[in-house]
């Protein structure tokens, strides 16, 4: 490492002005429930971005009183309670207004000239960090907790304020094109989602037809697919000619695949598997001992508790052509059968009644309740005419290969970025290196 690097205590830099760190506002339940700040919960921090799905809100008249525990723009947020200790995120300049909770803390750079904050979040990330880290984990048989004074004994490397600079152009573009992708993919998937419930929950173009009203966003000949007319089931009123059937009827459930013992293969932790969006953070190559399989287009539905109702759900695409997969024993393997398109699964497990079925099904004691099979498979569906099924595959087919496509390109990226950040961090890339891979990114 270069001289010009130097190390420095995060108190040393609290103590000269370029540091602030603190944690977050202990609220009561009193106070929330209003239509104020958001409350920042650690669960809502993920290891690619914040999650505002479920958000609290403080009561308007509180601004004052929790003003300082506020989040300001590129701020480096990290968890600091529980199995997710470490985990970090970066406050962008558009998100709302968020309070954080205790379980977080910030680091805050006063003096841009002495810790560039693009590099302290990368830092953050980095192994310098990442080691002391588990240094203070051990220290303790409690649950892992990173206090505010372990985070003042922290010690971090820092170079000159201009390589500073350099090392976080390098990285922050990757970033940029990841939150990027994962937005569009979010957009795409909402747009899926709400095509299956207008289709097949609301039946929006039967109510149009049998109001002699044409379809909204639908040419005519899509639209004359669709029956004019409902009829009576035990579901209530459906589409006439269509079917009521129940899971275990529609879809085959944990349906048999082959792995052999000890085969390499692609393995899913639930850990893994993200609670939106249907692509997993990770897998890897393991050899199969026991456990869920899968190939590709079967949809895995967490059925244990809580990763159920945080909405742990993947759709399996990420497979080389013809390899089963396999992964955790608490996933439920779901495929629909013909007509139906096979990601009308996964769309079937995002749907609200659908989750709340599973849900209520679930058995066995408090904090290890999981969902029955032969419960799950009771839930009754409303299966359209092959012809729907069809139309309905063709539609969400090139937003399925758009989503697929992104998240390819956002794994690649992500490969790069790690593959770059511990040497760029530690000094093993010297500027004029990582300024030709600035050009060359951007």
């Amino acid at each position: 490492m270069a001289s010009e690097w130097e190390t420095h205590t995060f108190e040393e830099l609290i103590e000269n002005g370029s540091l602030l760190i603190g944690d977050g506002y202990r609220a009561k339940n009193d106070e929330l429930g209003g239509d104020g700040h958001i409350f920042l919960r650690a669960g809502q921090v993920t290891d690619t971005h914040i999650d505002l799905t479920g958000i609290e809100r403080f009561h308007a008249s509180l601004s004052d009183k929790v003003v300082g525990k506020m989040a300001q723009t590129r701020d480096v947020v990290i968890t600091t309670k529980g199995n997710s200790t470490g985990r970090t995120t970066y406050i962008t300049p558009d998100l709302p207004p968020l309070v954080y909770s205790p379980h977080l803390s910030f680091w805050r750079s006063i003096n841009h000239n002495v810790i560039y904050p693009e590099f302290l979040r990368y830092w953050a990330q980095g192994p310098q960090f990442q080691g002391q880290l588990e240094g203070f984990k051990v220290s303790t048989d409690m649950a892992p907790y990173l206090s505010l004074t372990d985070q003042k004994r922290l010690h971090i490397t820092l170079p000159l304020p201009e390589e500073q600079r350099t090392i976080a152009e390098i990285l922050s573009p990757l970033d940029d094109k990841i939150e990027i992708n994962r937005r569009m993919n979010a957009t795409l998937e909402a747009m899926a989602q709400a095509l299956f419930k207008s289709w097949f929950v609301d039946f929006d173009p039967v109510k149009a037809r049998a109001e002699g009203r044409a379809p909204e966003g639908m040419d005519a000949e899509a639209a004359a697919l669709f029956p004019s007319e409902f009829e009576e089931s035990e579901l209530g009123s459906i589409p006439k000619g269509w079917q009521c059937q129940s899971l275990g009827e529609a879809f085959e459930v944990n349906p048999t695949r082959r792995l052999g013992k000890g085969q390499e293969a692609n393995y899913l932790d639930m850990a893994n598997v993200s609670i939106q969006g249907h692509r997993p953070v990770s897998w890897a190559n393991r050899s199969f001992s026991s456990g869920t399989k899968f190939i590709n287009g079967d949809t895995l539905l967490a059925r244990i508790t809580p990763c159920l109702e945080n909405g742990k759900t993947a759709f399996v695409d990420f497979l080389p052509a013809g390899e089963t997969g396999w992964g955790s024993t608490e996933f439920i393997v779901l495929r629909p059968k013909l007509p139906l398109p096979e990601y009308f699964g996964y769309l079937l497990c995002r749907e609200p009644n659908f989750r709340a079925f599973a849900i209520q099904s679930m058995t066995g004691t408090s904090g290890r309740q999981r969902v029955q099979t032969d419960l799950l498979g009771k839930y009754l569906l409303v299966r359209p005419s092959g012809e729907i099924a069809g139309r309905f595959g063709e539609v969400i087919a090139s937003l399925v290969s758009k989503i697929s496509r992104n998240s390819e390109e956002t794994n690649s990226l992500a490969a790069i970025r790690d593959a770059l950040l511990p040497r760029l961090i530690s000094g093993q890339l010297r500027i004029p290196e990582v300024e030709k891979m600035a050009e060359a990114v951007r």
